[in-house]
């Protein structure tokens, strides 16, 4: 039985005191104290042979470790995770084997890493478990965000990251360091990207400016252009960070590997650390849902080209067309009706619906409000 816990110092050392006194009844002593003889000996012996000091508990470390990893090994392991501070076992062996060094198990460098204090205990941390998605091929879907901003030295300037990513391979097709978040800033980073890889299918971005999506503001001038670019816009869910979660990802390894515990004094500088991660993220660092693979394996060019110029905005013959006027009226069957003043100027299509008195205004090919004359009137302000 183990030692009652009061102070177990205190209680060896009453025991022992009680075992040396002559004619002592050793074995009624052991069952007084609730230990086994074997156990009361142990103690005496060592008492008799150290002193109190032999009362403490010793290390149960064995003398030794024959199957330990060689230290050469475990300092390789050290290297790298110096390297790469947020890299943990699994992408530190794949990246070893990339090196052709010898990799210990994943769970062994776990080992070796928190013998070394470089992680906390076992299960402290606790993580929300989310069903994932991946689009089949890449360029189907781009992630978009800004992450949160931070300044830049004593400048009285702020950096806001965008960052943008395949859904498929996880590729970051940019990291930017911008001095703002409008929607002017965005397109030309975007029209840079679609110059070096083409476009996406859909990208898929958060709520408000400049995205859209708002509620007051469906749609923003940012959201037309990437649709006169025949790319599908959609937004995530109103307080569900999980729908680009991929992305919300992204943006804690960008603050570990690249931001935290760093001073940028200009957005160049702050660029330049941006580069350096993303072609460490992109081609070097093993991502487990490319099977420990870097992105770049998985990720290929868009086979659509940006284009010299926007397309026309044309629709089929006899079809019934609208141009959108100031502050987003549009005029039908003798009433007024408001849709997003960010299609102010443009024609679209009137298609009827299924529903009587009910027809879908497209912009494109796309939907972007419903007229429906059974509703009452709206004021026009």
């Amino acid at each position: 039985m183990p030692w009652s816990e009061v102070s177990i110092m205190t209680v060896r050392q009453d025991f022992v005191a009680l075992a040396e006194q002559p004619e002592a009844n050793m074995r009624a002593l052991c069952r007084r104290f609730g230990i086994s003889p074997e156990t009361g000996y142990t103690w005496l012996r060592r008492y008799r042979a150290l002193g109190v000091a032999g009362l403490e508990d010793r290390s149960r470390r064995p003398a030794r470790s024959p199957r330990r990893t060689d230290s050469t090994i475990e300092q390789a392991v050290l290297d790298l995770r110096a390297e790469h501070p947020a890299w943990g076992g699994r992408k530190l062996a794949a990246a070893l084997r990339a090196r052709g060094q010898l990799a210990p198990h994943p769970a062994t460098i776990t080992a070796i890493l928190r013998r070394h204090g470089q992680l906390g205990a076992p299960g402290s941390r606790t993580q929300q478990v989310w069903q994932r998605f991946e689009q089949a091929a890449p360029n189907q879907l781009w992630q978009m965000d800004f992450k949160g901003h931070f300044a830049l030295g004593a400048s009285g300037h702020r950096c806001h990251p965008l960052t943008v990513l395949d859904d498929h391979s996880r590729y970051a097709l940019g990291v930017v360091a911008c001095s703002n978040e409008t929607g002017a800033t965005v397109q030309a980073c975007l029209t840079t990207i679609f110059r070096r890889v083409g476009l996406p299918d859909r990208m898929l971005m958060d709520n408000g400016s400049p995205w859209g999506n708002d509620g007051l503001h469906r749609w923003t001038p940012l959201g037309v252009w990437l649709l006169r670019l025949g790319i599908g816009v959609s937004h995530g869910r109103p307080y569900h960070p999980q729908t680009q979660g991929k992305d919300e990802r992204f943006h804690r390894m960008l603050t570990a590997e690249a931001i935290t515990g760093r001073v940028f004094g200009d957005l160049s500088s702050a660029q330049r650390a941006f580069d350096a991660f993303r072609a460490t993220y992109n081609h070097v660092r093993p991502h487990e849902a490319c099977g420990l693979r870097p992105p770049s394996t998985r990720y290929q060019a868009s086979a659509r080209p940006f284009p010299d110029a926007l397309p026309p905005i044309e629709y089929a013959a006899g079809e019934t067309v609208r141009r959108i006027q100031q502050g987003g009226q549009l005029h039908w069957r003798g009433r007024v009706f408001r849709v997003p003043a960010a299609f102010t100027g443009f024609p679209v299509a009137i298609r009827a619906t299924p529903e009587e008195q009910q027809w879908a205004v497209h912009f494109l090919r796309h939907p972007i409000a419903t007229l429906d004359l059974r509703a009452p009137e709206q004021a026009i302000l």
